[in-house]
């Protein structure tokens, strides 16, 4: 069973029951947070003065998380959680949820209680000035070091009118949300595909909170793939280096191997260890970097095979909680 939308009876039932504002939350091993979460993020909702839900999304986790959104579905009806069968990664969780969400404006947000639920209002506010997507700024960031300069590298990869796609806390329109279910690719980053297909962006700035509870699920491995992740699905950019590269060395490698043919016509046999010795040093520096280049390409084309093989985003063992069956 892949990703599957709720249904209502009937369209006029729909429309007439659907929440103004969805709240999208990906969840891996978070028991520790989950019950402050829940509190806080209900609290925010309300404080909107709008009809709301939640979506969680269970990423296949191994502690007692599971158990906690099923009790939280169970004692209320705008509450809905997604389980899926082994886990996929926080964008997979995003898209799910995106797409079993029914809200006008969806609010994405971690549930390490890093990103402030209290912020919620702050979005849909700003969203209802006419923006189709309402980005987030931390200030005061309370991460590591190496994640902050991770999503430096980020922002700075990515561009496009942002300076802090790394967080979550967001808020998109609902023509948005339905482009985004539309594409169908493995390998995603969820904040800045929402903008290929935003008219109106805007980002606020936002508090931050140190984790103060379990472990963080972004290490240096899963940083590492979601800088790929944006390289590959976003911008062809090093390939274009890459080309570019190639062309100078070789235009380099002739220049100075006319020179050391040169040089040696006229200086003599002086050279000749020294035209050795530079060969080498250029040979091994032009190894290494093919050896880079070639790796680049191998992101590539692995992810196109990833596409080709068709397999689906993630898997919904069940789902919990309102007009789930």
């Amino acid at each position: 069973m892949t990703s599957s939308t709720r249904s209502a009876a009937s369209p006029e039932a729909a429309l007439a029951s659907a929440p103004a504002v969805s709240a999208v939350i990906p969840v891996l091993n978070e028991e520790l947070n989950l019950e402050e979460l829940h509190a806080r993020v209900r609290k925010a909702l309300e404080s909107t003065g709008r009809k709301w839900e939640i979506v969680y999304i269970d990423d296949g986790s191994t502690d007692g998380s599971l158990d906690l959104l099923r009790k939280f579905a169970e004692s209320e009806a705008r509450v809905h959680v997604i389980e899926f069968s082994r886990n996929y990664g926080q964008h997979a969780a995003v898209f799910a949820g995106l797409a079993n969400s029914t809200g006008e404006i969806v609010v994405t947000l971690d549930a390490d209680l890093q990103n402030p639920p209290e912020e919620i209002p702050r979005l849909v506010a700003k969203m209802e000035e006419g923006f189709d997507v309402v980005g987030t700024r931390r200030k005061n960031r309370k991460d590591p070091l190496f994640r902050r300069l991770a999503s430096r590298a980020v922002n700075r990869m990515t561009g496009g009118g942002m300076s802090d796609y790394g967080c979550m806390l967001r808020a998109y329109r609902r023509h948005v949300v339905e482009q985004i279910g539309r594409c169908r690719e493995l390998s995603s980053f969820v904040p800045v595909l929402a903008n290929q297909f935003a008219k109106k962006t805007a980002e606020i700035e936002v508090e931050h909170e140190a984790r103060r509870r379990g472990a963080t699920k972004y290490g240096l491995r899963k940083l590492i793939d979601l800088q790929f992740d944006l390289m590959t699905g976003f911008s062809v950019l090093p390939l274009r280096l890459m080309t570019l590269f190639g062309g100078l060395v070789a235009a380099s490698a002739m220049g100075l191997g006319l020179f050391l043919l040169v040089m040696r016509l006229v200086k003599g046999s002086e050279w000749a260890q020294f035209g050795v010795f530079t060969l080498f040093a250029v040979l091994f520096l032009m190894v290494g970097l093919l050896f880079a280049s070639l790796g680049v390409l191998g992101e590539y084309i692995g992810r196109i095979y990833g596409e080709v093989r068709g397999r689906p985003r993630y898997v919904v063992r069940r789902i919990h909680g309102g007009n789930a069956p």
